[in-house]
């Protein structure tokens, strides 16, 4: 009798767990981020007129740009390669607009795009169900620190994946790093060199975040140490007075991208000089090519490199070990440190909450290399997943667009969501 009763009154408290998820039916496709790739995906849908929705785990869009960048961050791309379709950026902003403009900018875009994000809510899992040919997408709403969570289920025919390529940062293991007892950051905590005044920084990372958080602490007196393990290759930000990636961009219409390589290599050393001899060496494969292949993005000199040639900074290789107030190289050399910031990146999270493989890697992002990495199957998109930047998010988010507006023009306008639902759906739009 009593085995009988805890039967049943466990089956009630699931019966009642399992009606307190609300689930929605979308008409349109569920779009997962709201950075400029989300963004651009929305604002295509609407001038097609094909209902979404945005749904973003941060309380802002582009969060970040917002929350994980430092505060002396500009573009290193002019404003015309990073603006996002049919709405450029303003004439009065500079070449390369700071932080604060560049934010500016997409706020603008989602107000006149009328874009919506659904703000704290955060994607757990999204798998299609082969049963009835739909996307379920199971997230949980409500601020971070809230106690009062909650959770939701979106039925929807499409799905667009715009995390981006840098939803979570990158931490590496270090032997001993417990014993160190300084300040340990990753660069996406790091807003200003201020509050290092005078302390002995190491700077995990020599790619253009470690380069510049170096710079910035060399700026506020400082000493910084950057730690450059592996090859890299610096090019100057212009040449006379043109954007490196823009004479790049206009050369490939002419020639080989082997042959443009060498000419940016040529105009490096003649700009540079020679940068291994400074501790920087340069990769056996040229940097275009190494950015289509790995998805290694070079280094466009801000001013750091003319700091190291003077001493101010001093790249020393990698690390071996850490110990109270030190660390020790793999050149055997010890040095006295206070602080440690970790400029190593950022990485996909795309494989811990989507299920399917056919589509994604491993890592992250999609199987095949762009421009073909944009459409999967069952009604799977991606946007920005083209380690191209922000031109190469443009152009995914208009392919896929075009993509769903031709598909809802044709053949979903009249549909009406299928009986096939487990639970009775709220429905969207």
């Amino acid at each position: 009798m009593a085995n009988s009763a805890f039967i049943a009154k466990t089956t009630s408290a699931n019966h009642e767990e399992f009606f307190a998820r609300r689930c929605v039916w979308v008409n349109g496709p569920v779009i997962v981020g709201a950075g400029p790739s989300g963004l651009a995906v929305a604002a295509g849908l609407k001038e097609r007129g094909v209902p979404f929705i945005v749904l973003e785990r941060a309380n802002c869009i582009a969060s970040l740009w917002q929350t994980r960048t430092y505060d002396r961050l500009k573009l290193h791309l002019p404003k015309q390669f990073c603006q996002l379709p049919n709405f450029p950026m303003p004439d009065d902003y500079p070449e390369y607009p700071s932080k604060d403009q560049f934010i500016g900018y997409l706020e603008s875009y989602a107000n006149h795009f009328g874009i919506q994000p659904q703000f704290n809510e955060s994607v757990q899992s999204a798998k299609y169900d082969e049963t009835c040919g739909l996307w379920r997408i199971k997230t949980t709403s409500g601020a971070p620190d809230s106690s009062n969570k909650r959770e939701v289920e979106y039925i929807c025919k499409w799905i667009v994946v715009a995390t981006g390529e840098n939803a979570e940062k990158v931490v590496p293991k270090f032997f001993g790093f417990h014993e160190f007892g300084g300040d340990i950051i990753h660069a996406c905590d790091y807003k200003s060199g201020e509050k290092y005044r005078g302390q002995r920084v190491l700077v995990v990372g020599c790619g253009n975040s470690g380069m510049e958080v170096s710079l910035d602490l060399c700026s506020n007196d400082a000493m910084p140490f950057l730690v450059c393990r592996s090859s890299v290759h610096l090019l100057p930000k212009d040449v006379l007075g043109k954007s490196t990636f823009e004479l790049a961009i206009s050369m490939l219409r002419w020639f080989p991208l082997h042959v443009v390589d060498k000419t940016l290599l040529l105009l490096a050393k003649l700009i540079l000089g020679d940068t291994q001899k400074y501790g920087l060496k340069r990769p056996e494969v040229g940097p275009l090519q190494l950015k289509n292949t790995e998805g290694k993005t070079p280094v466009l000199d801000l001013g750091t490199f003319g700091k190291i040639k003077s001493g101010k900074i001093k790249v020393v290789p990698g690390i071996k070990r850490f110990s109270k107030g030190r660390v020790q190289l793999v050149n055997g050399e010890t040095l006295e440190i206070d602080s440690v910031v970790l400029a190593t990146g950022y990485r996909s999270n795309v494989p811990s909450w989507l299920k399917e493989s056919d589509f994604f890697s491993k890592n992250g992002f999609p199987k095949a290399p762009f421009p073909n990495g944009w459409k999967g199957n069952a009604g799977l998109y991606a946007a920005g997943f083209t380690r191209r930047g922000l031109s190469g998010a443009s152009s995914d988010a208009i392919k896929v667009a075009e993509d769903i507006g031709k598909i809802w023009k044709e053949e979903t306008k009249q549909s009406r969501p299928p009986a096939a639902c487990h639970r009775r759906c709220i429905s969207q739009f």
